[in-house]
């Protein structure tokens, strides 16, 4: 065999391997809420969702997720020691990079219309949440995850997430690294 399909199928084996650790780890938090599976070029992580202390906000992202909304975009923020986030449509268009993460087009163009701010959820490491511009209630389709336990974010933001595998993923996602797909698991 030559040496780049052996790479390809190390490769493929090494994500199936991954996904199959993902979806153990989903099938141990039977009870919770929906489980959404991030697939990234730089590996796969999951994470609970909370639909107690954020129906709206769960439901809004796992009909998005459902819808295909995720697939193909690319992480647009991402800084060391606070978080990474994604949810813009426009980052599938690397012309449009300056424009990542930003303006009306930088969403799915249907806001939550509630803030789901509770208390219970913090910002600890692997906390996922709603990104925003001011108005949680605004909130639309930008996902963020919490790399480090951030206090100064709570009471701020809708956390209505948590990291349960391939918690080490989100860390090592960089600005341009592609969400190439996403689904929920109840």
């Amino acid at each position: 065999m030559k040496i780049a399909g052996l790479r390809a199928l190390t490769l493929g084996v090494l994500a199936a391997c991954a996904l199959a650790a993902v979806h153990r780890a989903w099938a141990q938090t039977i009870g919770a809420g929906p489980v959404i599976v991030v697939e990234t070029s730089k590996g796969a992580f999951a994470f609970e969702t909370f639909p107690k202390e954020a129906p709206t906000t769960v439901g809004h992202v796992v009909a998005l997720v459902r819808s295909g909304f995720y697939d193909g975009q690319r992480v647009h923020r991402a800084l060391a020691g606070f978080v990474v986030q994604f949810g813009d449509p426009q980052s599938r268009d690397l012309t449009k990079r300056e424009l990542w993460g930003r303006g009306a087009a930088a969403a799915s163009g249907k806001p939550i219309g509630v803030a789901e701010i509770a208390r219970k959820r913090v910002h600890k490491p692997g906390a996922v949440a709603m990104a925003h511009m001011g108005d949680p209630a605004k909130a639309d389709s930008q996902i963020y995850i919490a790399v480090a336990s951030r206090p100064d974010l709570d009471g701020r933001y809708a956390v209505f997430g948590q990291v349960i595998a391939g918690d080490d993923v989100p860390a090592r996602l960089q600005v341009g690294d592609v969400i190439a797909r996403m689904s929920v698991r109840e």
